[in-house]
């Protein structure tokens, strides 16, 4: 299954002739045209990678790549056979790109001159690692300097509701290659709400995990905290080495509903000590990262469904332990519809919650 989010492009998908050398900064290997910058220095990324000059790898939902192109075609770089990928081109959807595999995709047929192009991971593939290679120009265009990155930054912490998990399938039906296809984390409502906001952002979301515990009680040795440092989520003691340039000036916490699905027989909990380990471990967690970002950094503690009253307690404690600049918000499900799979939100409802959410996140920072 594949969708199109925009009008394709003549020709696209087609590789133009391969001569010895491309304008632009590309070159070909073996047939295979490949940029010579580093990717990093030829595009505006937004997401965790791991940087390898040429290539980078990652493994979060919703990682972008910009880019300035010139000329009538471009080729994306790609090797990933578990995630899907929209490309973007001044701003309209002109492919989606299922499981891609590794292939250089080209759109081609596009007016001759300057124009933009975006890159973006739609679901989530944690079990697997994804690589990017960057852009080249199709013969007589160029790869331009790249954009510049944007001065607000946020980043979204969350489970299957922050990533988008079958927000587009329309039904709450879906079986797991449907959900797959139908998650589009790029229509999340973190994703809607930073660009209601003008700002680049990070979706670090893990579908079925919690802060304490994971839905209806499974891989009890793991939580949402096993991954958060890493960049790539299937390598064991990954770290993401910051650039340096990802410094949000707010951060969105949501986790917990799967914290607190039913309970299963056999599991180690009680309600009262689930709740009192999840508010602890939610502390601690809130403690992380005001170490990790500053006192400057606005922390968002969502309450949402049944962990709401423990969120407020959470932020609470923070506030009286002299901690101002953690903050609560609930997530009102007043005008949802659940219709994406398995009764997750749905894009509606991604939007009606980034329209929410950006109010709130405005009035917070002064934007």
């Amino acid at each position: 299954m594949t969708f199109s989010g925009g009008k394709p492009k003549p020709g696209r998908g087609t590789r133009p002739a391969a001569p010895a050398t491309v304008d632009g900064g590309s070159r070909y290997e073996l047939g295979r045209p490949v940029p010579v910058k580093g990717v990093s220095e030829q595009v505006h990324i937004a997401g965790r990678v791991k940087d390898l000059g040429k290539t980078v790898q990652f493994s979060w939902p919703g990682v972008y790549f910009e880019g300035r192109f010139r000329g009538t075609g471009l080729g994306v770089v790609l090797d990933c056979a578990a995630a899907d990928y929209d490309v973007q081109v001044d701003g309209a959807t002109v492919a989606t790109l299922v499981t891609p595999g590794d292939t250089t995709h080209w759109i081609n047929g596009l007016r001759d001159g300057e124009h933009t192009v975006r890159v973006v991971k739609r679901n989530d593939s944690s079990g697997d690692t994804s690589t990017f290679g960057g852009f080249v120009a199709a013969p007589g265009g160029a790869v331009l300097s790249k954009p510049a990155p944007r001065d607000r930054q946020i980043e979204f912490i969350g489970d299957s509701i922050t990533v988008g998990y079958g927000n587009v399938s329309g039904t709450r039906d879906c079986d797991p290659e449907q959900v797959k296809r139908n998650t589009n984390t790029d229509l999340s409502h973190g994703a809607l709400t930073a660009r209601q906001l003008k700002a680049d952002y990070q979706i670090n979301g893990l579908s079925g995990l919690g802060m304490v515990r994971n839905v209806a009680g499974i891989v009890p040795d793991i939580t949402y905290r096993t991954y958060y440092d890493r960049a790539l989520l299937n390598v064991d003691d990954d770290v993401w080495q910051n650039p340096g340039a990802w410094r949000p000036q707010i951060v969105v916490v949501n986790l917990g509903s799967n914290d607190f699905t039913d309970l299963t027989p056999g599991e180690p909990w009680t309600p009262v000590s689930l709740a009192a380990a999840y508010r602890t471990a939610y502390g601690e967690f809130l403690g992380t990262l005001r170490t990790r970002y500053g006192a400057d950094t606005a922390l968002v503690a969502v309450g949402f469904d049944r962990n709401a009253e423990h969120v407020r307690q959470v932020v609470e404690a923070c506030n009286d332990g002299g901690d101002s600049g953690v903050h609560y918000w609930f997530l009102d499900q007043s005008g949802l519809d659940f219709l994406g799979c398995d009764g997750h939100t749905s894009a509606h409802d991604d939007r009606v919650i980034a329209d929410r959410l950006a109010l709130f996140l405005r009035s917070l920072a002064g934007w």
